[in-house]
């Protein structure tokens, strides 16, 4: 063998060895989790971010340790980069947390709206959630209604009590979004159920009369009931005479009593001194009180009182309910 084929077979031999340190090298970089803390890291990948900046936030953030690897995986298996808030997992391999950057599969983060919250309580808390970037202004309602083409100038009522799923960069206005289009569809569906004898004209009114009915009660069993006081009370041409209208009419004058001048006291909300329903909803209704107005219980009551025990007592004549306010108020 000359000295020509020698030197040949020892490169031949020394691209071999590098190639198989090279492929043991990779195969372990494909096996080897990422360096990450035991309860997880954060991760945020700019809009426009290509994969070797993708690779060099790794490296900053001590995840990973070397850029040759991830460059022959992006080269043998190509992954598109969508950009968003990612969780980075402890035993998470290179292959797993490309396929997550693929998919998109961003952090999602959840905002609950309370059923019988007022607009006013729903803006104080979207200002309060620090993950949402802030757009709106608190202190004022004004504008908003044109903002999310609401017809009138009230936002109050219109936005549905449900849990909401939203990501890094989303704003507080998107949820309002969400939840509007949310109470659209659950006021459409539960206006063409209803009952065909009930005494409203539009979908608004139920969506008031819902409002009105989801601060009266807190118990599922009793929505229907109270509905159904409230829905003849308007078919006989009474005054709905409900407390918490006139709440909302006092605003902030309302200091945690309701008093007798309170009751005489007119205002557009007072439904003890006007007859039909308020000019707008009072709070946010769930889809279970527009239910409860779409098909109201049956019977001949028109009254109601607290029992004292979270419930209410029911009656059909002014004088049964007399008796009830009577007990209610010897067991206070």
């Amino acid at each position: 063998m000359n000295k020509f084929l020698l030197i040949l077979v020892f490169l031949l031999l020394l691209l071999g060895a590098s190639m198989g340190w090279v492929y043991h090298q990779y195969q372990g970089f494909l096996q080897q989790p990422l360096q990450v803390q035991a309860d997880g890291q954060t991760i945020t990948i700019k809009r426009g971010s290509s994969h070797a900046a993708m690779v060099e936030k790794l490296l900053t953030e001590k995840i990973s340790k070397d850029r040759w690897p991830w460059r022959l995986l992006q080269r043998l298996e190509p992954q598109l980069i969508k950009a968003g808030e990612y969780q980075l997992e402890e035993g998470m391999t290179p292959q797993m947390w490309l396929q997550r950057l693929s998919k998109g599969e961003v952090i999602r983060y959840s905002f609950t709206i309370i059923e019988g919250w007022r607009a006013a309580e729903l803006l104080l808390a979207l200002k309060a959630d620090d993950r949402l970037v802030q757009s709106l202004n608190s202190e004022a309602q004004a504008g908003l209604s044109t903002t999310l083409g609401i017809d009138g100038e009230s936002i109050e009522g219109w936005f549905l009590p449900e849990t909401y799923s939203f990501t890094k960069g989303d704003s507080d206005l998107s949820i309002l979004r969400q939840s509007y289009h949310a109470m659209q569809v659950q006021l459409e569906k539960h206006w063409q159920e209803k009952a065909a004898d009930l005494p409203l004209d539009n979908p608004y009114e139920m969506l008031i009369l819902a409002s009105i009915v989801e601060k009266e009660t807190a118990l599922a069993s009793e929505r229907s009931d109270v509905a159904g006081v409230f829905v003849r009370r308007l078919q006989k041409r009474m005054r709905l005479q409900t407390d918490p209208t006139v709440i909302y009419g006092l605003g902030d004058a309302f200091d945690g009593d309701i008093r007798w001048r309170d009751l005489r006291t007119d205002t557009p909300y007072n439904t003890y001194t006007r007859f039909g329903l308020p000019p707008t909803p009072i709070a946010l209704p769930g889809a279970a009180s527009l239910a409860a107005v779409g098909q109201p219980a049956d019977g001949k009551t028109l009254y109601f009182v607290a029992d004292g025990s979270g419930g209410h007592t029911f009656s059909e004549t002014y004088a049964e309910h007399n008796k009830a306010v009577q007990r209610m108020l010897k067991r206070k």
